[in-house]
């Protein structure tokens, strides 16, 4: 059981912390950063979509948060425990305050946790993260206390993804009101100024944070989609750090004494997902063009056959220019529920014909691949390349991108047959990707949330819920592994690689670079000279 270490972890993790910390430097500077996608809500509640978290961490705190590492350091709570098999209890930080100087108390806490599951129209959810919870109790001010239905060891891990809003600010506030900022009150290390969807996001630093504050008074993100417009707004001093330059870029950043580039290999998979569905899947069609009765990719004898067909080390040194690690399953080795033995099926294009054969396409078929553009490192490159593989062993692709604002929009509908996305580890280990990506999809309990391929597996599913209940560590990372390598012999979907984060900044500007891939304007440093 975790409990009795929570001690010792937490003073460790505070020491790292401390190491991190950046001194305010005597006159206040301004950040300007270029970001890849789009932020599409200020409301830190309404969409799990890593650009708008990336911009919730700056506004507001979580009761857990994660070190550079994807480690678990305290947030807002000073310290948590299980206080029995079903029941933690979290112990806040005193003297926290809004930024409209009222004090953050378990009744916001306790609120935020309520309000996830009810804000409107919501593309995505939170609610994989707070489901489990059954009741609360508020002890007092600064103690608060979860129940869950069964023992639950993940609870500090799933409280570090859900953002503490402001009861008073939020209460009957609407989506819309948080991006006017009407609503947009949060304890965190940045006060909301203002955001134009689509192109920044500004952001004033707020001098009455609790803890170390950053060296940046002001801090702009500038959203700009367009790789080689990202580098452009680098090299010309127009921002001062970039995050995803591209991979071709680098050797010229890297050889410029202008410029410092940082990078860390990610918490982040990108995979593809099948279509699951029984029906003519509806991008997926015979050589002659006319409607598949049968969706193929059904037969996990099709799936195996894509697999096989991909080149991954191919994919991750021409491709991703040596900045990606080919994978065959959710988490890196570094994250818990790893299964060492698991790796990625060998490019084998004639073994991919034998099983197109055996499954009754001995002559292929036609398939459109969806994918987003400028979301991930090379997205719309790596689809491209996985288009040219199938279409050497005889399922002639094609490729459709979009950003991802409206890809995701299709993709969540299960319009598409194949389409590539990426998931991040937020809770630092192999319990998240699985329940979200590949449990089978349920509204009420949460499950799936992100099965955009309704992919259904009753073990999978089984494996999962046990391992969800499974205080002892070790026992928990085995039912992980295995629901892993269920899921994954299945090809429930198929992983491509773990990509790196890479980010360039000006010389006089230094980047801790981090596993989740956050781009946080407080762990941007100022160097001198």
């Amino acid at each position: 059981m975790r409990s009795p270490s929570l001690v010792v972890r937490l003073a460790a993790a505070a020491a790292v912390a401390a190491s991190l910390a950046i001194a305010v430097p005597a006159v206040a500077q301004d950040l300007k950063i270029a970001v890849a996608a789009d932020v599409t809500s200020i409301d830190p509640h309404f969409y799990n979509l890593f650009p708008n978290n990336n911009v919730a961490e700056h506004i507001y705190d979580k009761l857990v948060q994660m070190d550079p590492d994807s480690r678990m350091i305290p947030g807002i709570a000073l310290s948590w425990k299980a206080i029995d098999d079903k029941t933690w209890e979290y112990k806040l930080r005193k003297g926290v305050k809004f930024h409209d100087g009222s004090e953050l108390t378990a009744e916001d806490v306790a609120f935020s946790i309520d309000r996830v599951p009810t804000v409107p129209n919501s593309p995505g959810l939170f609610t994989p993260y707070t489901k489990a919870i059954v009741a609360k109790e508020i002890v007092d001010p600064y103690t608060i206390r979860f129940k869950y239905a069964a023992p639950y060891p993940l609870s500090p891990n799933d409280l570090s993804t859900i953002y503490i809003v402001s009861k008073k600010a939020a209460t009957g506030a609407t989506t819309e009101d948080f991006n006017s900022g009407k609503a947009t009150i949060g304890s965190g290390r940045y006060k909301f100024v203002r955001y134009v969807n689509g192109d920044r996001v500004e952001l004033v630093r707020n001098d009455a944070y609790w803890g170390e504050k950053s060296p940046w008074e002001k801090v702009q993100f500038r959203i700009i989609k367009n790789e080689a417009a990202r580098v452009a707004a680098l090299l010309s001093g127009d921002v001062d750090a970039i995050e995803q330059p591209p991979t071709a870029d680098l050797t010229r950043i890297k050889g410029d004494p202008k410029f410092t580039v940082s990078s860390k290999i990610s918490h982040r998979v990108i995979y593809f997902n099948f279509d699951h569905l029984d029906r003519s899947s509806p991008f997926i069609t015979a050589k002659d063009g006319k409607p598949l009765a049968k969706n193929p990719l059904l037969d996990v004898r099709v799936r195996r056959a894509i697999s096989k067909a991909i080149n991954r080390p191919a994919i991750a040194e021409r491709v991703m220019e040596g900045q990606a690690i080919p994978s065959g399953q959710l988490v890196s080795e570094k994250l818990f529920g790893n299964l060492p033995t698991l790796k990625p099926d060998v490019y084998d294009p004639e073994g991919a014909k034998k099983l197109l054969a055996e499954a009754g396409y001995p002559d292929g078929f036609n398939l459109t691949i969806h994918g987003p553009s400028g979301r991930y490192v090379n997205d719309e490159k790596i689809v491209q390349a996985v288009a040219q593989m199938l279409t050497r062993v005889g399922i002639v692709a094609k490729v459709e991108t979009a950003p991802m604002g409206p890809y995701s929009a299709r993709a969540s509908k299960q319009e598409f047959s194949f389409d590539m996305v990426g998931w991040g580890a937020s809770t630092g280990e192999a319990s998240s990707p699985l329940r979200s990506l590949l449990a089978s999809y349920n509204r009420d309990t949460g499950m799936g949330a992100v099965n955009w391929g309704r992919y259904s597996n009753a073990k999978v599913d089984y494996l999962i819920a046990q391992a969800l209940q499974q205080v002892d560590d070790e026992n928990r990372r085995a039912m992980l592994q295995q629901a892993t390598k269920l899921a994954m012999e299945d090809l429930g979907l198929m992983p491509i690689h773990f990509q790196f984060t890479i980010w360039a900044t000006k010389k006089n500007v230094q980047y801790v670079p981090r596993t989740d891939e956050y781009t946080l304007a407080f762990q941007f440093k100022p160097v001198k000279g």
